[in-house]
């Protein structure tokens, strides 16, 4: 069950694998991201030490929820890949020019995921290609529904 999607990078890049990761989290981050206040869309990944982190995820506290700590909103958090994953990561992103980015944040039997995807950059040309076929793709729909 998806919780938020990162649609800005489906926009900005190519997704050529997806992984799917743990987060180390604090409670109340549980408590918000459960009530929908969190935002992916300006985060990123980057792999330090043989570790993947998440900067820039912001997610905004409850007051209820978090009245006795303190909070910082868009602290850096931790990844949890196996090491064959993480070690694949690291050769795909070093060697081969691809960039790692959120797509989604989700629950997997009760506990929180985040959907990352190998990415490639989109030049401004791709970007245009693909919305011109969505656009055809959309009005083929429609000829067909007014040819029955």
């Amino acid at each position: 069950m998806s919780i938020l999607e990162n649609k800005k990078a489906f926009h900005e890049y190519f997704i050529e694998e997806r992984f799917e990761a743990g987060m180390v989290l604090e409670g109340w981050e549980v408590k918000a991201i459960r009530a929908g206040r969190a935002n992916i869309k300006e985060s990123y990944i980057v792999v330090r030490n043989g570790e993947v982190f998440i900067f820039g995820m912001h997610i905004t506290p409850l007051i209820s929820a978090s009245s006795h700590v303190r909070t910082d909103p868009t602290r850096t958090r931790k990844l949890l890949l196996h090491m064959s994953e993480i070690s694949k990561l690291i050769g795909k992103v070093e060697r081969a020019g691809y960039t790692l980015v959120p797509l989604d944040l989700h629950f997997s039997r009760g506990r929180i995921k985040a959907g990352i995807g190998l990415a490639k950059g989109k030049k401004q040309h791709d970007k245009r290609e693909v919305e011109k076929k969505r656009d055809w793709d959309r009005e083929k729909a429609r000829l067909m529904r007014e040819k029955r």
